[in-house]
This record gives C-alpha cells, sequence and structure tokens, in this order.
C-alpha cells in the first residue's frame, strides 16, 4: 500500500475499490453528478480538504473534468490537488462497450500509471519542488498557449508528459510545477518544439 497525503476523490465505486487496493488513504466517491446535488457529499469533501486537503482523481473525459471543475468550485478552503490520469483508450473489462469518449476510466488504468499519476500531484512522499517555479508567462513565451498552433504544441507537451488532451493551460501549470522542475521543463518542452 502506497501511503498519501489527505484524501482521494473519485467518480464512482468502481474507481473507488480498484484504488483502495493501492492506497492508504481515505477514498471518496462523487457518485458521478451526484455530487452536484448533495450537501453531505460537499460537506464530507471540504471536510477533508480542511484537514489533510483532498487530491481530485477523475476520469479523463468531460465529465470527469466537470466533475472536478465543479468541486473546486465548492471548496472554498482548505487544499484542493489534482492528479491527472493519461488518455489511455479502450474499455474497463465490467462493460460490454467503451465510453463515449472511447477512454479508459480510473477503474481501468494500470497501477502504475495511477501511481505516476499521484507523483505527478505531489500527494506521494518526497518534499515539494525547490527552485525556479514554472510560471504562465512561460507557457507564453514557449508558444503553449496565446499564439499560432500554441493548441499543437500544447498537445504535444502533454501527450509527451502522459496528461489528458483536455487539461486547461492552468491545470498544466499546476501539474508542471507540482512534478517538474524548471530544467526538466525546458527539457520537455525543447523536445516537442
Amino acid at each position: 500500500m502506497i501511503h498519501v497525503i489527505g484524501a482521494i476523490v473519485v467518480e464512482g465505486k468502481y474507481d473507488k475499490i480498484r484504488l483502495s487496493g493501492i492506497v492508504d488513504c481515505p477514498v471518496i466517491t462523487t457518485d458521478g453528478f451526484g455530487v452536484f446535488k448533495s450537501e453531505e457529499k460537499k460537506a464530507l469533501i471540504r471536510r477533508y480538504a480542511e484537514n489533510g486537503g483532498v487530491t481530485i482523481l477523475t476520469d479523463s473525459d468531460s465529465a470527469g473534468f466537470r466533475i472536478r471543475g465543479y468541486i473546486k468550485g465548492f471548496v472554498s478552503k482548505g487544499e484542493v490537488r489534482n492528479a491527472y490520469i493519461p488518455d489511455v483508450y479502450g474499455k474497463e473489462r465490467r462493460k460490454a462497450k467503451p465510453s463515449c469518449e472511447g477512454k479508459l476510466g480510473v477503474e481501468g488504468i494500470p497501477d502504475a500509471a495511477l501511481i505516476s499519476a499521484l507523483e505527478k500531484a505531489g500527494v506521494i512522499g518526497g518534499a515539494p519542488k525547490e527552485g525556479r517555479r514554472i510560471l504562465r508567462q512561460d507557457l507564453f513565451d514557449d508558444g503553449l498557449f496565446g499564439g499560432k498552433d500554441s493548441s499543437k504544441k500544447r498537445a504535444a507537451l502533454l501527450k509527451k508528459l502522459g496528461l489528458p488532451e483536455r487539461l486547461s493551460t492552468s491545470g498544466l501549470l499546476d501539474v508542471l510545477n507540482s512534478s517538474l522542475d524548471y530544467d526538466a521543463y525546458r527539457s520537455a518542452v525543447e523536445e516537442i518544439l
């Protein structure tokens, strides 16, 4: 079992079952979009955010990003971290057909990729990264947003780093600062340009 700081928030019970065999922290389900209506679920997530923090680990599809954004919106105090699984196309064993977007959810991702996502979020062991932070201006200067072909360049970087294609510029910045130092960022950018 891997020790994770705080609690992890996932979408459904199969995600929770999957993670419970890997991590030794509380795993909270949103019951999909059920969190939108459940004041009890929101209160529980807020409580964990204020006492150790929560890490949101939703699927890389549009529904997962919508739930992620909703949670970040209703948690005003405490710490909310994001862990992102890579875009892996296929279907879970228990399902008859793939999801609408054809991507595996948390329950279908291999252990190594789940652990890597949590490491990138900075919630498994180790001290926070020190040194020069990666700034929004760096992303702009490197053509990753706000310029011609920036979405193609950003997509190439996301793919290289094993991050979901739907990740926003702000989300990318959070992941970069929690998982890479500035030199590693520079190296990754130079490889895609």
